[in-house]
């Protein structure tokens, strides 16, 4: 009688929550019917437990981007597009084919002049 009781006291606690809009497993109340000792002694009904929160991760930021001045100098090169010598500047054009012209005349090659970008050293 007792067993039966407790099971009709069960149901009417679902009805209930399913009328407030809880929406919980019936596996709690399965474990309050097979225990009927404990609540014959007087203990008070589990709490339900609170429903855990999503965790967002955070997404990743961008590094920004390093930017890098750079200046453009006049190099020589050879037929194997190898630096001859040094870089001239800009401002220099005429050194630098001057200089191609002296390695054709000495070492009877193909020398040309070619624009190219170079890092400027940051004095920090």
């Amino acid at each position: 009688m007792e067993l039966r009781a407790e099971a009709e006291a069960a149901e009417a606690r679902d009805r209930t929550a399913k009328k407030d809009g809880d929406d919980d497993d019936d596996l709690g109340d399965i474990a309050e019917v097979a225990e009927p000792d404990a609540e014959a002694e007087g203990d008070a009904p589990k709490k339900k437990k609170a429903k855990a929160k999503k965790t967002t991760v955070p997404k990743p930021r961008k590094k920004a981007v390093k930017i890098v001045r750079k200046r453009v100098v006049w190099v020589v090169f050879d037929n194997a597009n190898k630096k001859m010598g040094q870089a001239f500047d800009y401002s220099k054009k005429a050194d630098a084919e001057a200089y191609a012209e002296k390695l054709r005349t000495e070492k009877k090659a193909t020398y040309f002049v070619q624009p190219v970008k170079e890092e400027i050293a940051a004095s920090e």
